[in-house]
């Protein structure tokens, strides 16, 4: 994991890999998102792709249900 500190906060940058185990999911289920448009929010470096760590948890509280329908 990677960190970043701006103004007082610490960011958490998270690979592919460290996000889809945080998750529980495949990379290749990530990756995919990505390319449709769904998914977590991720930054673009370049090359590197990285998730906040706290975008990962608003994407787990966005997506909490109590029920199935």
């Amino acid at each position: 994991m990677e960190m970043s500190t701006q103004m007082g906060s610490t960011t958490i940058l998270m690979t592919v890999e460290q996000a889809a185990k945080y998750l529980g999911l495949a990379v290749s289920t990530l990756n995919k998102w990505r390319c449709l448009g769904e998914g977590p929010i991720f930054i673009k470096m370049g090359r590197a792709v990285r998730y906040r760590q706290k975008d990962l948890e608003t994407y787990i509280k966005g997506h909490s249900l109590s029920c199935t329908y």
